[in-house]
């Protein structure tokens, strides 16, 4: 299993607080048999730059990394303590919020999925407008990137009009919901019209990703697993195969 989009490094965001709590996330990761993680740490390009980022990035990245390699481990290591399981993979990338002229962005790429042309984008919490939609395509057909819409269950309530919505969607985006949304004991964006409305999403689409966009081990955690057995239950086995073949694609890509 991949976990598409969480909040695992320490200290870079509003995720993860510290080195300990990444490797306990880790670790729960790990015991949902989730093989990879993708690392998304927020970038705002109005409070920084992107190599201000990369670089915050990368520090965070290392020193999760020094924890792993001071208990005899690696990213593909053999876990000592489980004995038979690995430590899940970590990719790095970002959630990327939206900023104007990002269809012009040289630099965006760099804000890829580590070793793809992926990228995750957070699209703003209010009516979806006209000049969004041509970045996005222009970030396609120009640039050409494969844009993933980050939990795009969060933004129908803001559109009053449907249009742009329709047109974004229309293009060769990915969507990617959070699989909290599944969960009733949940509380973070957890109402049965969200559920109601991904379970509807993963009918109506061929291609979409999953993610727990997990933040701590308190209020939004690790629960990749628990969100896939509900969708099972309700909508059948493949329709998680179908899922993670975008990811095992998107990644290999």
């Amino acid at each position: 299993m991949i976990d598409f989009h969480t909040h695992i490094l320490p200290g870079i965001d509003d995720g993860s607080r510290d080195v300990d709590m990444s490797m306990a996330m880790l670790r729960e990761e790990q015991s949902q048999g989730i093989h990879t993680i993708i690392a998304t740490p927020h970038f705002y390009a109005n409070r920084r730059s992107i190599n201000q980022f990369l670089e915050r990035r990368q520090h965070a990245f290392e020193k999760l990394q020094t924890a792993l390699e001071k208990e005899g481990k690696s990213r593909t290591s053999l876990d000592s303590t489980e004995g038979k399981s690995r430590l899940p993979q970590i990719l790095t990338g970002a959630e990327v919020y939206y900023f104007a002229g990002m269809g012009r962005a040289d630099q965006l790429p760099q804000l890829c999925i580590e070793g793809t042309d992926t990228i995750l984008i957070e699209m703003p919490f209010d009516q979806w407008r006209e000049d969004q939609f041509r970045d996005l395509k222009t970030i396609i057909e120009k640039q050409h990137l494969t844009v993933v819409l980050a939990h795009i269950e969060r933004y129908p309530e803001f559109q009053k009009s449907m249009r742009v919505w329709d047109s974004i969607l229309e293009l060769p985006v990915i969507p990617q919901l959070n699989t909290g949304n599944f969960l009733k004991k949940d509380s973070f964006f957890s109402r049965n019209k969200k559920r109601r409305f991904c379970l509807q999403m993963l009918k109506d689409h061929s291609e979409v990703l999953l993610g727990s966009d997990c933040h701590n081990l308190t209020s939004r955690v690790p629960n990749l697993a628990a969100g896939r057995a509900v969708i099972a239950k309700e909508l059948g086995e493949e329709v998680l195969h179908k899922s993670d073949r975008t990811a095992d694609r998107l990644l290999s890509a």
